[in-house]
């Protein structure tokens, strides 16, 4: 039987700066900026209490805590006290599948200490996460990713818990559907309309229907009500996709200005391509509007794209094919994926391109 933890640190961003700025302990911090078309990256614990969370708007944070502290993000001490963190991981395991700088899970079935219990691993872990970092951790422990996941919640922050096999069935009846992990707040509605509340009623319905709801993703709720959930926790730390954004202070109103945004966010992709020595095929172009409507459009070629003409190209019909016109635009986003690495793609895709 397996044996998987999922670590993730709590409320790491706004942590970290309460733990380099002493000032702002116990205060309500939110990381990003306060301007007009800011976002809130991350919330304290103590922010968290009146209800800002992380990507909602800065004025709609501010107007919820009016004594919330902006701190400006710093990335790079992130990603410093995140390779603490995984150095720690990796002193009990090799398996392990990183999410986010901040959480992973870990398969500890065979440790590396030799110490057996999943439950003692993720608590000697926690305390050398304390020790090295001075920040603290929340786990979740079960007999798969879906259990894991959903486990860690439970005794945030700092804290952690375990679901034993004999326990799972019960425990999934009980959590209301929006607790699941994989069901977003889109589909959890669609989900209350039909009826479905808890995992108790999700377990009623048949795959055929689950399947002809949800289409594919059916299957994965068919199982995962029922504790079946036997993804691997992968270690191949791969990039799934190259991609970037842009907020923009001032609504685009015209093609033109469209058109020019799109230019700056091709040229930075096309960049980062080449420093990873990447290409991709699957084209993905995201839209949110001012009024916080968002539209997504993807396209996957025939060809790996490997030069930067083919990139804006294809962006650009894909933006045509939207017919954006002159509508009030605030945030602009393109990414690639469908990644291979260069040397490795297939370079004879051209011979069946229609």
């Amino acid at each position: 039987m397996r044996k998987i933890i999922h670590i993730d640190m709590d409320a790491f961003y706004a942590s970290v700066e309460q733990l380099d700025n002493p000032e702002l302990k116990g205060k309500p911090v939110a990381v990003g900026g306060s301007g007009e078309r800011s976002v809130v990256a991350a919330a304290s614990y103590e922010a968290r209490k009146f209800g800002v969370r992380s990507a909602m708007p800065s004025l709609t944070a501010k107007k919820l805590c009016p004594q919330l502290i902006f701190v400006k993000p710093r990335f790079n001490r992130y990603h410093e006290v995140s390779s603490q963190v995984f150095e720690i991981f990796r002193e009990f395991t090799d398996i392990i599948e990183p999410l986010s700088i901040d959480e992973a899970f870990l398969d500890v079935t065979k440790d590396k200490k030799n110490i057996g219990s999943a439950t003692i691993i993720a608590s000697e872990i926690r305390k050398e996460i304390k020790r090295k970092t001075s920040l603290t951790a929340s786990a979740g422990i079960s007999i798969n990713k879906f259990l894991a996941k959903i486990a860690s919640d439970i005794k945030k922050p700092n804290g952690q818990f375990i679901i034993p096999p004999q326990d799972a069935a019960v425990f999934i009846e009980k959590l209301p559907v929006e607790k699941f992990y994989g069901i977003g707040k889109v589909t959890a509605e669609k989900m209350h309309k039909l009826g479905i509340h808890y995992g108790s009623d999700l377990k009623t319905w048949d795959l055929t229907s689950l399947v002809r709801n949800f289409g594919k993703t059916g299957l994965f709720y068919y199982k995962i009500v029922r504790g079946e959930d036997d993804r691997e926790v992968e270690t191949d730390s791969e990039r799934k996709s190259v991609g970037t954004e842009l907020t923009f202070e001032k609504d685009l109103t015209t093609t033109f200005e469209i058109v020019a945004e799109l230019y700056k966010i091709e040229k930075e992709i096309m960049k980062r391509l080449e420093e990873s020595e990447s290409t991709g095929r699957t084209l993905t172009l995201k839209v949110k509007f001012n009024d916080f409507r968002q539209i997504t459009k993807s396209k996957t070629l025939a060809n790996y794209i490997r030069d930067f003409d083919t990139l804006h190209k294809e962006v650009t019909k894909i933006r045509k094919s939207m017919e954006l016109g002159e509508t009030k635009i605030r945030l602009l986003g393109v990414s690639v994926s469908n990644l291979e690495n260069d040397e490795g793609s297939d370079r004879q895709l051209h011979l069946f391109e229609e």
